[in-house]
């Protein structure tokens, strides 16, 4: 009669009992979970309080790395305006320049270009050696003339159609 009663009741409610028991189990293993956090976040908080000294060496390494990186972002500062101030200086000894020969009668623009050569000198030799070029022989032949006609080949010119165009 037992086992009777049992194999109708599963029968009946056996998917329903099945999901209640995986439910059960979860619910069981999520709160195991919660109280083992909470236990470890009370020790973490009591190790906190049991080594000041290395919060305290950690805050003063940080705050000297943080004064490093201040310092050396000054100094890239300060050598960026001092490169501008002497791109200033150079700008306005060239225009003094110009005013000068314009005062004198003179091209400023033949002047202009005189100065940039003698400032591009300087700048190359800090820089990199200048490469000579080898010399190149022309691609054509000096007698090569395309409005001839002749030793093009196959491409030569021919005047279009004449008539209306064929577009509409």
């Amino acid at each position: 009669l037992l086992p009777e009663a049992v194999g109708s009741l599963l029968s009946s409610y056996g998917w329903y009992l099945l999901l209640a028991g995986v439910a059960i189990y979860l619910l069981v293993q999520k709160l195991s979970q919660s109280l083992a956090g909470r236990s470890s976040s009370q020790q973490r908080a009591a190790g906190a309080d049991e080594e000041p000294e290395a919060v305290v060496r950690r805050q003063e390494a940080l705050a000297a790395a943080r004064l490093r990186m201040q310092e050396e972002l000054n100094a890239q500062a300060e050598r960026y305006k001092e490169k501008q101030r002497q791109l200033e200086e150079e700008k306005r000894r060239q225009k003094i320049a110009m005013w000068e020969s314009m005062q004198e009668g003179k091209s400023y623009k033949g002047n202009l270009k005189l100065n940039q050569q003698e400032v591009e000198p300087v700048a190359s030799t800090s820089s990199a050696v200048p490469k000579s070029k080898p010399n190149k022989k022309p691609l054509r032949g000096g007698g090569y003339n395309p409005l001839s006609g002749e030793g093009g080949g196959t491409c030569s010119w021919r005047p279009g159609r004449r008539g209306p165009s064929a577009g509409g």
